[in-house]
């Protein structure tokens, strides 16, 4: 009776408006997914009907010069378009630590006909944001706009990008300001940590430097440095233009061709160091802090290794945003030891690290450390059953559906997609790759990633 009386709200919402028809069919697949989840079926039906609805129609073209553009049309007032190049804090010399990171602020300085104001005031005085972000292996800058000022969003990023003068009285102000960036993170030993930690698996390494440079190392920082690095490092062969707005897209392709096409053509034409042998080390730091704080992991799976989309679901196993993780239910729920938990899977080019972090009490460290190593323990020795597995893939499912819902991060996602496997995956083929990992993976990856001998810890105490 219920599915009689749905095919006739669908036959009359279709043929008279599309929106209603797609919000009856999500909330008929609601229900149905109320019933059918008790029986156990796999992960793959989540989401089959949010692709047979929104399909990701992307369209792509590569400019002469190599730069990629990539865009989906969406329904919306807003737009975001991001740019994305592959360079960061790794690319840089032993003498130019932190200059990625500062370059990326100081392309926000004054262009060849702009002053700082002028280059905040374009979107903003429209409503629009910009903002950048730089990591170990890319750097990005990206907007938020209304839809009728693509051109506008579209100017100003090939602007601050490819002409920034970097003024020297500008790079001398904003020193003042990174050093207080790097000085706030003394205060801050829950983010302290991870940057410590990693520098502590990769020793004497680029990837293992912290992205915000030093103090001395900034100091030192030129004009004509910032030039040579963005003259060196800047190849249009790993520049992705991303693009999520209501604009068709051979007028968006028009726009991106009259500012992006006079940029030369630049190969990346050295290779990035390699990783070097991996030392387990176990290091503990006195400071003046009223908790513990403690990271525990090791060495994983590249953004090319096959094995990274078990390891991702190992990962919201143990500590993944969810409440109802390993160690969320351990230390917090069952034993009261620690507010804060959580697991980090962090996948580069070449290498990657999974890490555990818990802060707490001085004097609960000791039983902290043993309950996370004994969830690792039971990983590693006991096979998930098929519902566990079930509901971790749901789990995982889920967050990511959720997490593209919002067009800013789809953007973003879409755009580091492309720089790395030059395509996106829709939420349908995800879910195949989710749904394709058996317990018998899980198991083998635990074994590998969890083992006790080769785990590295930092804490500060």
């Amino acid at each position: 009776m219920v599915n009689s009386v749905f095919m006739v709200l669908f036959f009359v919402a279709l043929i008279t408006d599309i929106q209603i028809y797609k919000d009856l069919c999500i909330f008929y697949s609601y229900l149905r997914f109320v019933s059918i989840e008790r029986k156990g079926y796999n992960v793959i039906w989540i989401c089959n009907f949010v692709s047979s609805l929104e399909k990701m129609d992307y369209e792509v073209y590569q400019l002469p010069n190599g730069i990629r553009l990539v865009h989906t049309q969406v329904p919306s007032l807003v737009a975001h378009m991001g740019i994305i190049m592959g360079t960061g804090s790794r690319d840089e010399l032993d003498h130019e630590h932190g200059m990625a990171h500062f370059i990326e602020h100081m392309v926000f300085k004054g262009t060849r006909k702009r002053k700082a104001y002028h280059i905040l005031s374009r979107l903003e005085d429209v409503g629009g944001e910009i903002n950048a972000y730089t990591t170990k292996e890319e750097t990005c800058v990206y907007a938020s706009f209304m839809k009728e000022d693509y051109t506008r969003a579209t100017e100003l990023l090939q602007d601050i990008l490819f002409h920034s003068v970097f003024n020297e009285k500008e790079i001398g102000r904003e020193k003042e300001v990174i050093i207080d960036e790097i000085n706030s993170y003394f205060d801050s030993p829950g983010e302290l940590i991870f940057d410590d930690f990693e520098e502590q698996l990769y020793a004497g390494q680029s990837i293992g430097r912290n992205i915000l440079g030093s103090p001395k190392s900034l100091e030192e920082f030129k004009q004509e440095d910032l030039l040579r690095f963005v003259g060196n490092n800047y190849h249009s062969d790993e520049i992705v233009i991303c693009s999520v707005g209501n604009i068709s897209f051979p007028r968006l392709k028009k726009g991106i061709e009259k500012y992006f096409s006079h940029v030369p053509f630049k190969a990346r034409n050295q290779q990035r160091q390699g990783i070097q042998a991996y030392d387990p080390s176990s290091i503990t730091l006195q400071k003046d802090t009223y908790q513990a704080h403690c990271i525990i992991g090791n060495l994983a799976y590249s953004l090319i290794d096959e094995r990274r989309i078990g390891l991702h679901l190992l990962n919201n196993i143990i500590g993944g945003p969810g409440l109802n993780t390993r160690l969320n239910l351990s230390l917090r729920e069952k034993n009261g030891y620690s507010y804060h938990t959580e697991s980090h899977y962090s996948p580069y080019s070449d290498t990657g690290v999974l890490s555990v972090y818990f802060s707490g009490d001085k004097s609960k460290l000791k039983q902290s450390r043993n309950v996370v190593i004994r969830e690792f323990s039971k990983l590693r020795e006991k096979k998930l059953g098929t519902l566990q597995l079930s509901r971790a893939k749901r789990q995982l499912m889920g967050q990511i559906a959720i997490s593209a819902e919002n067009n800013e991060t789809l953007m973003l996602s879409m755009a580091k997609s492309y720089l790395v496997y030059n395509k996106f995956d829709d939420l349908k083929e995800i879910a195949k790759k989710i749904d394709r990992i058996t317990a018998e993976e899980v198991l083998e990856i635990a074994n590998e990633v969890l083992d006790n001998t080769i785990l590295s810890s930092l804490t500060f105490v």
